[in-house]
């Protein structure tokens, strides 16, 4: 018994010896935790070098662009072929993907040598031969009756510019093939391909192994957005922002960037933990000076720098007693596989002494164990290194996303994650000990880069079939010159119908007369009452105006109006105002006072004078019962005789539009034109007595309110309608009325949008064919989410969380459609609006004779004012339609009650005028 004790002793004494030696030998090697932080943040620095267009050409991390854009969403299905050149041996798949979102891949594959012969000679040799075994393959499986989508896994670093073409920039591992570099290597394969006549396929996608890897496995799991590889050579990819890759155009949405780590460290950034074992390791290489940060990690070269270490330790005597075998000198004699057998957990040292015997080698038992821990500390030094850079792609990942904290899943693939039995493990526990806020899933990927090829392959048919059911549905709303120019020439014979006597009754554009006679001169003044009837919202004001220096300060409190009260009867929605009235007045001390009011009503009204005003129909939601074909003015009257505190002078009731043109008349004489683009859509502009049929008299102007909301009710507009407007309509409270509002105001804008996304879901083109309950919600989709995801400053990230708001879960590719969705909803409004007023501007030019009019038009509304381009678009619009016109846009400081109670003060002077004439 105490003989056994004894041994144990002298094994684990002789064990803790032979480590220590080693350690001492190799403490290089060993990278502190401190050491892998700052490798970390330099890895870091050099993936931003990479991705900075400026910075790139000098960068070691070139950060290579692949154009895959997006990763399964389990819909794919069908067919692919898939080649596979990187490695040791070349692979051709077919692969086919279930239908039906099951997620089932079946794949038939063959494996063909890669004679050095082909490798490293003659490039057009080395793609007749992929060809010729492609065309062996299909004829094998009976392929070469059908036209398929192949995929290109090709494991070398190119510089793509699509996803069906990359350059090689240089050859690694063994491939030496000539005049390969710098050429296509898609152009090289079709040429070779055409040699085979009766094969038929269709080069889709080049993608490096790394990229094949985090396709493979997000298939099976959607949180994958990186690949690694470690086996023959080492890399990793992973999803990058596409507004952070200067070097492709455009912004939106993510791409997969092709890091080629291996490289890292070949502009020196990686000299001070380079030993002198990775120096002759480098020398004896085929590529001196590149690719090092891949020569300290990657199975092509671990067995090399063990051979090397055990060498030096032999030579120094502290291995094999100082004796060295012929074998020992071989290069390559010690590959990464010995590796992996000699750090098994038990038969390790059983390996270690077999291997070393096989290099002619007599190993003692103390021999056995250190040289198990210099493949121990070659292989932990290999999984410290690719956890430090993989730990900062993870943070750019969570910090690209904004997040405290990460979810993510990890591909892996490669021989030497695969069959060494300690690194997995290893690489794991590094990882999240360098990024603790990270939550990693490491992924196997359990079919290679090829099946990869194949789901990248997938996807891009996928996308570019989806593409065109989305194209053509956005194609609806795409209005071309001629639809503009018919849009604005049948604005015109509307308005000229709504002018005359005859035609008016069945005018679409009512052009309803104001009575409104003058612009403001700059002589008014005094105190006015202002009411804002128009929305939700019901406000009243005290306006008090100052001549001369033109000067008007208000005062104004707002009161809600609930639902039943819109939608009660009339006599209630009017003794509410008249509350609302009479509590204003008492909060300003003006209960007794009998004051001039103007009345803002932004409903369409006919009146037969400035002070009389008959609701046509309400709109914008109210459904207040007896009010229709009645007199506003004598119904307020009404109510405030109800009410019996106080008495008002109703000099005036007018329309927000009129308001807004008032406004800004006061600031610009030229100003003629009132234009609102809110909640509601309309237009107003001073027009020539002689020219209204509907009002006595050919002298002077009068402002015509056209009420344009209702062009296109006659049918006119169905050319340019599509069925989302259809569905609109049908589910408002006035169907088949104020069509063009319905296609232009912000009361409508989100509901066409939030009809479109149904429609692209139920195709299965958005949030992965699931219909939210409350995307199902009428008037969820609020227009002012437009203005917001199509703000240039917010990034798709925050329109996802817009998205999430209303119970949607988008990924990347949902939210850049839903963007390009609200894109086309509010352009096409912006040109409808810019077709409409063009009519007007050049009536107006027209009428005055005028070779070219000078024009302002005063705007308000919260579309006009908060979306991001919105306006310019209808000025654009403006211009290209009415070239003659100069029109100048301003904006309307708050037309309904400044504006109402500008009415009021000019009506309250011409009616001074006409009692002193």
């Amino acid at each position: 018994m105490f003989a056994v004790h004894l041994m144990a002793f002298y094994f684990t004494k002789l064990k803790e010896d032979q480590i220590k030696k080693v350690d001492r030998f190799l403490y290089h090697m060993r990278l502190s935790d401190e050491t892998l932080l700052d490798i970390m943040a330099r890895f870091q620095a050099e993936m931003q070098k990479g991705l900075g267009k400026d910075t790139n050409p000098t960068a070691s991390v070139k950060m290579l662009p692949t154009f895959v854009r997006a990763i399964p969403d389990g819909s794919e299905n069908g067919e692919f072929l898939s080649l596979d050149l990187g490695g040791s041996k070349f692979r051709v798949l077919k692969v086919q993907v279930s239908e039906e979102g099951k997620r089932n891949v079946e794949m038939e594959s063959q494996f063909y040598p890669t004679p050095n012969e082909i490798i490293r000679g003659n490039g057009a040799e080395l793609f007749d031969y992929v060809a010729d075994c492609l065309a062996d393959f299909m004829e094998t499986k009976g392929l070469k009756q059908k036209k398929l989508p192949l995929g290109l896994t090709f494991s070398f670093p190119c510089r793509q510019t699509k996803l069906e073409e990359g350059v090689l920039l240089s050859w690694t591992k063994k491939f030496k093939a000539r005049g390969v570099q710098d050429t296509d290597i898609v152009s090289s394969l079709t040429n070779a391909m055409r040699k085979h006549k009766d094969v038929d396929v269709d080069i889709l996608a080049l993608v490096n192994d790394t990229v094949g890897t985090m396709m493979t496995c997000a298939y099976d799991d959607p949180y994958c957005e990186v690949g690694v590889i470690i086996g023959t050579g080492t890399n990793a990819c992973y999803m990058e922002e596409l507004s952070n890759i200067d070097l492709v155009e455009g912004d939106e949405g993510r791409m997969c960037v092709n890091t080629e780590w291996g490289a890292f460290g070949d502009d020196g950034a990686l000299e001070d933990i380079r030993t002198e074992f990775d120096l002759e390791l480098d020398l004896g290489s085929l590529n001196p000076g590149k690719q090092l940060f891949e020569k300290m990690i990657s199975g092509l070269y671990l067995g090399e720098l063990v051979r090397l270490i055990l060498l030096k330790m032999a030579k120094a005597g502290l291995l094999f007693g100082g004796e060295k075998s012929s074998a020992l000198h071989i290069k390559g004699k010690i590959e990464t596989r010995h590796v992996a057998a000699m750090e098994r957990y038990k038969e390790g040292l059983a390996n270690t002494r077999e291997i070393l015997t096989d290099l002619g080698l007599e190993p003692s038992e103390a021999d056995c164990i250190a040289v198990q821990h210099v493949c121990t500390i070659v292989s932990f030094r290999s999984a410290n290194l690719c956890a430090a850079a993989l730990a900062a792609i993870l943070t750019r990942l969570r910090e690209n996303k904004k997040l405290a904290r990460l979810r993510t899943t990890v591909g892996m693939d490669g021989t030497l994650y695969k069959i060494h039995p300690q690194y997995p493990k290893r690489l794991h526990k590094v990882v999240r000990k360098l990024v603790p806020n990270c939550d990693v899933r490491f992924l196997l990927s359990e079919s290679g880069s090829a099946k990869g090829a194949a789901m990248v392959t997938a996807v891009a048919s996928r996308v570019q079939a989806q593409r065109k059911q989305i194209d053509k549905m956005l194609a609806l709303f795409k209005l071309t010159p001629e639809q503009l120019v018919g849009v604005r020439d049948k604005m015109r014979v509307e308005m000229e119908y709504g002018l005359k006597r005859d035609t008016q009754p069945l005018a679409t554009v009512k052009m309803l007369p104001t009575y409104v006679c003058g612009m403001p001169d700059g002589t008014e003044k005094g105190k006015f009452l202002a009411l804002d009837l128009g929305g939700t919202n019901f406000r009243v004001l005290l306006v008090k105006i100052r001549s001369g220096r033109r000067s008007v300060r208000m005062y104004n409190k707002i009161f809600a109006i609930p639902l039943e009260i819109m939608q009660g009867t009339g006599e209630e929605l009017f003794d509410h105002i008249v509350q609302c009235i009479a509590d204003f007045l008492d909060y300003m001390g003006l209960k007794g006072a009998q004051l001039p009011l103007g009345f803002t009503f932004s409903f369409p009204c006919r009146q037969a004078s400035i002070d009389k005003g008959t609701l046509t129909e309400w709109t914008k939601g109210f459904k207040a019962t007896d009010c229709e074909g009645e007199d506003v003015v004598d119904m307020l009257r009404e109510a405030i005789k109800r009410r019996n505190e106080f008495d008002l002078d109703i000099v005036a009731v007018v329309n927000d539009t009129v308001g807004t043109m008032m406004t800004c008349g006061y600031e610009d004489r030229n100003c003629e034109i009132g234009l609102i683009a809110g909640t509601g859509s309309n237009m107003c502009y001073m027009e020539d007595m002689k020219n209204i049929e509907l009002v006595e008299g050919d002298e002077g102007k009068m402002c015509i309110n056209t009420e344009w909301g209702g062009f296109g009710d006659n049918g006119c507009l169905d050319d340019i309608r599509t069925q989302y407007d259809e569905e609109v309509d049908e589910g408002s409270l006035n169907p088949g009325k104020q069509r063009y509002e319905k296609m232009t105001s912000g009361m409508y804008l989100g509901e066409i949008v939030r009809q479109i996304l149904i429609d692209l879901t139920k195709q299965g083109l958005l949030f992965r064919g699931q219909i939210s309950e409350r995307l199902r919600t009428r008037g969820i989709f609020e227009t002012k989410f437009l203005s917001q995801i199509e703000s240039d400053r917010l990034a798709l990230l925050q329109v996802r969380r817009i998205l999430q708001q209303l119970g949607l879960d988008s990924t990347c590719e949902d939210s850049i459609v839903v963007k390009e969705v609200c894109g086309a909803v509010s352009r096409r409004a912006a040109q409808l609006y810019g077709a409409g007023l063009a009519a007007v501007v050049e009536k107006k030019r027209e009428d005055q004779g005028l070779e070219h009019l000078k024009i302002t038009v005063g705007v308000d509304g919260t579309l006009y004012k908060l979306h991001p381009h919105f306006s310019r678009i209808l000025q654009e619009t403006v211009k290209e339609l009415a070239p003659r016109c100069d029109v100048m846009f301003m904006l309307s400081e708050d037309g309904s009650g400044k504006g109402a109670a500008l009415i009021t003060a000019v009506a309250k002077r011409l009616q001074q005028a006409r009692r002193d004439n």
